[in-house]
């Protein structure tokens, strides 16, 4: 418990902003924004350093985390039901992606662990911003086969396409 709570502390936002500089950030921000133009879907990405103290004293996993912003993000709150949510955990190394019930119901697990599998191998080699990146590109797949926009349509925008970095 002690290590775990001095990683989740010692990891900070000096951490994620050497994982992704600026620049990246953009990158992503822009690859969202364009992935959301070939599918009524919404995507959004979110680096965590570490866990909060409340969530290290009660042992809750990233996958509680992820769940639980999910929910605060409001990423649940799309007309289709169709929003991703790609949480990336540094200090436990963790990939979580939650998806709200319009698009989940219709994606395998092996499909889901496609994406998380392809995002880990490009971090395990430190290349944050590819990985993200075709995480992003991934989930932008599935959205199109599920959620395509028929032609002409357009899709509102309707949460941020910011990454979020806590």
């Amino acid at each position: 418990m002690l290590a775990r709570l001095f990683k989740h502390r010692w990891t900070d936002s000096g951490t994620v902003a050497r994982a992704l500089p600026q620049a990246a950030i953009g990158g992503l921000e822009a690859r969202i924004r364009a992935s959301e133009n070939r599918h009524s879907g919404e995507i959004c990405v979110c680096v965590e350093a570490g866990l909060p103290l409340s969530y290290l004293s009660k042992r809750l996993s990233a996958r509680q985390r992820a769940v639980t912003l999910f929910g605060k993000l409001r990423i649940w709150d799309t007309e289709a039901n169709n929003g991703v949510l790609i949480y990336l955990l540094l200090a436990d190394h963790a990939i979580e992606i939650v998806a709200d019930r319009g698009l989940n119901a219709q994606v395998t697990p092996e499909q889901w662990s496609a994406i998380v599998d392809t995002l880990r191998e490009h971090l395990r080699v430190g290349r944050f911003e590819a990985g993200l990146q075709a995480a992003v590109d991934g989930v932008d797949a599935l959205l199109q086969s599920k959620f395509p926009l028929a032609p002409g349509q357009s899709n509102p925008n309707e949460l941020s396409d910011a990454v979020v970095l806590l």
